[in-house]
């Protein structure tokens, strides 16, 4: 196992990070099952468990927190806030009132006393920087969680908080959570380069592509994943958009045999060759998923390999745009872009 520096923190993390969102219902994972996963990873050297209390409503949390009872100080553990918990429409957002609310909740499904990372999950247009910031830094001087991050903040976003933190003398956020992945590489252009700028670490989420540099997406072959089951309409290839993501993804394959990798080996070792990641997030149903993602944890892509990646999804590019989660929302509602 590698390991880097969360940003300017000074914690070291493994390049390899357990993601723990298939804990429970969603991917109908057993608490047995979920705790023999975080052993194994533990065992192999992964240092950074991430969670959020959106994630089965708390039911990822709490299988967390068994799962790490008594070894609590040999891991980073991180947690996030802010998407909708419930009906009732103050369970949800960055406002201070709910995050000092969501954060205990946390804490004790998470049964700790602090959490070292705590993640604004989505960007909240409702609440002002100053408002998030001072609640984030409040929690910080209290001692509940150590830093603070964001998570699929639009790169202007990025810098606007951390001008409202300089400005009003606050806490700033230490990290970002983007989507990153070959055949999502929009981020590229627009986030990285700006965590770059502020010296921000960044965990990467969904670097398989929900499925699709798996080697489970192949053609001519029965799509049977779980993401494909629950979001159909992400793998039917009648859209033009999956089209292309199955045609890159069988160059890929090549690619990767010609290297003597696996895909997910080709997939993890291209996003933590990015000069600004700090680790990909992982997120296993199964053992046998861990295993097989854990082969990538000494993978290093040579100049070649990722020359040959870049002729096949270039730079900057989203084969899939319309699955961004990072899209200003006055692109998405029309109201906001009209006068």
């Amino acid at each position: 196992m590698q390991y880097r520096t969360l940003g300017r923190t000074g914690v070291q993390v493994s390049t390899l990070a357990l993601g723990a969102m298939n804990f429970g219902a969603i991917g109908r994972t057993t608490q047995d099952e979920a705790t023999a996963i975080v052993d194994a990873a533990l065992e192999a050297g992964v240092n950074l468990i991430d969670t959020a209390d959106f994630y089965g409503e708390g039911e990822s949390e709490e299988m967390v927190g068994k799962a790490i009872a008594g070894r609590r100080d040999d891991l980073v553990l991180a947690t996030k806030a802010t998407m909708p918990i419930g009906e009732e429409r103050n369970h949800r957002g960055s406002s201070r009132r709910w995050l000092h609310t969501a954060l205990d909740d946390s804490l004790r499904r998470l049964g700790v006393d602090h959490v070292d990372l705590f993640q604004i999950h989505r960007w909240d247009p409702t609440t002002t920087d100053e408002e998030t910031l001072s609640a984030l830094t409040d929690l910080q001087r209290a001692g509940k969680i150590r830093y603070f991050g964001s998570s699929t903040f639009p790169a202007y976003r990025i810098v606007q908080a951390q001008w409202t933190a300089r400005e009003l003398r606050l806490g700033r956020y230490v990290t970002e959570q983007p989507s990153y992945s070959i055949l999502q590489r929009g981020i590229e252009s627009h986030v990285l380069p700006v965590t770059q700028e502020y010296g921000l670490g960044v965990l990467v989420w969904s670097p398989l592509a929900s499925g699709w540099l798996s080697g489970a997406v192949r053609k001519g072959q029965e799509v049977t994943t779980s993401r494909s089951k629950v979001l159909p309409e992400r793998f039917d290839l009648s859209v033009p958009s999956n089209q292309a993501r199955s045609e890159a993804v069988e160059r890929l394959a090549e690619v990767a045999d010609q290297a003597g990798l696996t895909l997910i080996q080709l997939a993890l070792g291209f996003v933590n060759a990015h000069p600004a990641v700090t680790a990909a997030l992982i997120g296993p149903r199964t053992l046998e998923h861990l295993h097989s993602q854990l082969d990538a944890a000494d993978t290093v892509l040579s100049a070649d390999v990722l020359d040959a990646i870049d002729e096949i999804v270039a730079p900057g590019t989203d084969l899939a745009p319309q699955e961004k989660f990072d899209t200003p929302p006055a692109l998405l509602d029309a109201s906001l872009r009209r006068r």
